[in-house]
């Protein structure tokens, strides 16, 4: 698959919606996790993100202005053991709480599929990091309408084992702006990485559509210790 620039890829889709990017430092020694949401509703566009225990939350910026929490109030970034969990929707808890019981990843989803947000039917993008014993590997899953008929679900898991070192892949909601919004298509789109965190926070925040974007977390972890270090970025202040 041919490299893509992740820069390019974002500044030229002012809606990529909502979108995980999974991968390893240049270096070799982190990996490396990110996560952001946009919005066009006073509704979507009304969030932050919180830190809740090794992971965060979404949380209303203005409660008084949260029409309909049910499909924008979630937890996308959840930890189980050696294992972070990144989605776009409660979807985080669906798999946590199987792995729990020793099922896999995809197991986990089997009772899940796209939002039921016609007509725009929004996938469910969910990614799941491993780390142990200084190797690592990650999967990413998209649950989507087929073509958009909200009959039939299509389900697709890509595993990613022993990656190298910077590089990533990219998954999105949207395939672009629109009514109804198109889902995503293909596989997760393969993007270089960073060694500085920092960096890279920046280069996804500024490049993110400016009157779309509503929120991004980054996160880097020690593939050798474990050690995270946490990065949120919030429009709302």
């Amino acid at each position: 698959m041919e490299r893509v620039s992740l820069q390019e890829e974002l500044k030229s889709n002012a809606y990529p919606g909502r979108g995980i990017v999974i991968g390893r430092t240049p270096d070799g020694t982190k990996a490396v996790a990110a996560y952001f949401i946009m919005g066009r509703s006073e509704n979507s566009r009304n969030r932050i993100f919180v830190k809740e225990g090794e992971g965060i939350r979404t949380q209303a910026f203005d409660p008084a202005k949260l029409s309909d929490p049910s499909l924008i109030i979630y937890a996308p970034v959840r930890v189980l053991g050696n294992k972070t969990i990144v989605t776009n929707g409660d979807q985080t808890d669906t798999i946590y709480e199987g792995m729990d019981r020793q099922l896999t990843f995809e197991q986990t989803l089997r009772s899940r599929e796209f939002e039921p947000d016609a007509p725009n039917y929004t996938p469910r993008i969910s990614g799941i990091m491993h780390i142990e014993n200084g190797k690592y590997n990650y999967a990413m899953s998209i649950l989507k309408s087929s073509h958009g008929d909200p009959a039939s679900c299509c389900r697709y898991t890509f595993a990613y084992e022993n990656p190298a070192a910077g590089e990533g892949h990219f998954i999105h909601t949207y395939k672009n702006d629109g009514n109804p919004l198109p889902s995503f298509e293909g596989e997760p789109k393969l993007v270089g990485m960073m060694d500085d965190q920092e960096a890279f926070t920046r280069m996804l925040w500024e490049s993110l559509n400016e009157d779309n974007k509503v929120s991004l977390f980054v996160r880097y972890i020690d593939i050798a210790t474990g050690a995270y270090e946490s990065t949120v970025r919030n429009k709302n202040e």
